[in-house]
């Protein structure tokens, strides 16, 4: 399981994160801060969010810890 969180304070609503994990993350239709959709997705998205924290010319998003009862 991987989770995520972003700051939507210092998103600068360039989008990024959304073209690349569409599922995971959108953007706000009035201000076009980032949205986050799924904060635990699947194991499957992992490549995806780590391409979008790579991405994110504002550096808002961050891959979280596991919680301890899960490692």
């Amino acid at each position: 399981m991987i989770r995520v969180a972003t700051d939507r304070d210092r998103c600068i609503g360039s989008g990024m994160c959304v073209l690349i994990a569409p599922a995971v993350f959108d953007q706000d239709p009035d201000d076009a801060v980032v949205v986050l959709l799924d904060e635990s997705p699947p194991e499957t998205a992992r490549p995806a969010v780590e391409q979008a924290v790579d991405r994110c010319p504002a550096a808002v998003i961050r891959l979280l810890p596991e919680p301890a009862d899960r490692v």
